[in-house]
């Protein structure tokens, strides 16, 4: 475009000087026309350029904002999501730490019915061997005073004291099935005698003196020893000899007494 421009300015001052000698000022302002209008051109295409380099990076900012937001969204999705799972754990946790307490809960009241069903038992069995027959008395006040401290006792675990309590029990019920012979220094008739105790299970208890003279029972219903006639020693000592091991089991007629009701 500059070209032609140039071209018709010639031509332009051709015209003039051939044909109007009268107007040679506007020759020299007609051929500065080009060159500004060129220079108003190149402002233009520079102002142009600018505005397109621009606006370019504008448009690449835009993409990297974009790009910026996109990656930003993502973050922000998966810490939602790790957010969630984490809210899933506590949630979890926390009906664990609740179902924990529950059954903390439960198991003291447990431990609390279980303590009260021991102490129970345990009174009934010091009652029984309180109104027992007197055999094995040291033993058997043993056995229960220390069964009673292990009850008292807090960090002794409910297992164990049933565990010892049954095993008292046992040993209580096995006395029922056994025959023994025991050396044992008695009250009959307000004197000390030195005999020799039969237990026959917790059925009765007889006593025989040392020279075999004088034999005797234990009466429950006064709750003392008492002598026996002289016709009953034969059969009380043959008792107490197939107890000990010493003759030949056989049928033998004690004197039992009445059973009280």
């Amino acid at each position: 475009m500059l070209r032609r421009l140039a071209c018709s300015g010639a031509v332009a001052v051709l015209l003039a000087l051939a044909g109007a000698p009268a107007m040679s000022a506007e020759p020299a302002a007609t051929a500065s026309a080009p060159d500004s209008l060129a220079a108003t051109v190149n402002r233009t295409i520079d102002a142009a350029r600018q505005t397109q380099a621009g606006l370019d990076g504008w448009a690449q900012e835009r993409k990297d904002l974009e790009r910026r937001y996109r990656a930003a969204q993502a973050a922000a999705d998966w810490y939602g999501d790790q957010v969630a799972r984490e809210d899933e754990k506590q949630a979890a946790l926390d009906a664990s730490i609740r179902e924990l307490e529950r059954r903390m809960v439960e198991s003291t009241r447990m431990q609390a019915v279980i303590q009260d069903t021991l102490n129970v038992v345990l009174g009934r069995l010091e009652n029984a061997v309180a109104g027992d027959l007197p055999f094995l008395a040291a033993e058997r006040q043993d056995r229960l005073k220390n069964l009673r401290l292990a009850m008292a006792q807090p960090d002794l675990a409910p297992a164990e004291k049933l565990r010892l309590l049954l095993e008292a029990l046992l040993i209580e019920a096995q006395y029922g099935n056994s025959v023994e012979v025991e050396p044992q220094t008695i009250m009959v008739g307000g004197r000390e005698t030195h005999a020799d105790i039969l237990r026959i299970g917790r059925l009765a208890l007889f006593w025989r003196s040392p020279d075999g003279k004088r034999v005797g029972t234990w009466d429950p219903a006064t709750t003392a020893w008492t002598e026996l006639p002289g016709k009953h020693n034969r059969v009380i000592s043959q008792a107490m000899e197939m107890a000990a091991r010493t003759r030949p089991i056989d049928l033998v007629s004690l004197p039992l007494g009445r059973i009280s009701r």
